[in-house]
């Protein structure tokens, strides 16, 4: 699977991955000592507790692993005809206008204008140019956005 990313959300995934095979790994390892020193691991609930902390982080790694192995560098769009990952869109919805940046999925914000290209908006809208509209079906029903500038 591709992992749609910026070059700087990829180093800053990066970097996590550093830290956590550093820094935690080394952390976990020091508390999952501390707890066996304690006894009986039965009946533990710091070991317990390191343990699970241990496997959230191995997970973690391997996800983050994964995402790194798999990243596609998102390029700011220069075919401004088409709308692809990458492109900022400009529509208008309900009389409103609306600017969205499409992105991967690791580094939406939709709060803040980044959406998806896997969310059913930015699935949409890829591929479309100036002048189409694109029609959504949104939990109140089907919300339709007219594209009026990609850059």
């Amino acid at each position: 699977m591709d992992y749609f990313l910026s070059k700087e959300r990829l180093e800053e995934l990066k970097l996590e991955l550093n830290n956590l095979k550093t820094v935690t790994k080394i952390d976990i390892a020091d508390k999952l000592k501390r707890a066996k020193e304690l006894g009986d691991l039965s009946e533990n609930a710091e070991y317990s507790s390191a343990r699970e902390e241990q496997s959230n982080m191995e997970r973690r790694i391997e996800s983050l692993e994964d995402i790194i192995m798999n990243a596609v560098i998102i390029k700011k769009n220069i075919d401004q005809d088409n709308i692809d990952v990458g492109s900022t869109v400009e529509v208008i919805r309900n009389g409103k206008s609306l600017k969205f940046s499409i992105v991967g999925s690791n580094e939406a914000r939709p709060e803040e204008g980044f959406i998806s290209n896997e969310s059913p908006l930015g699935r949409q809208l890829i591929g479309h140019k100036v002048g189409d509209s694109v029609a959504v079906d949104a939990p109140n029903g089907i919300v339709e956005y007219k594209i009026y500038k990609i850059s």
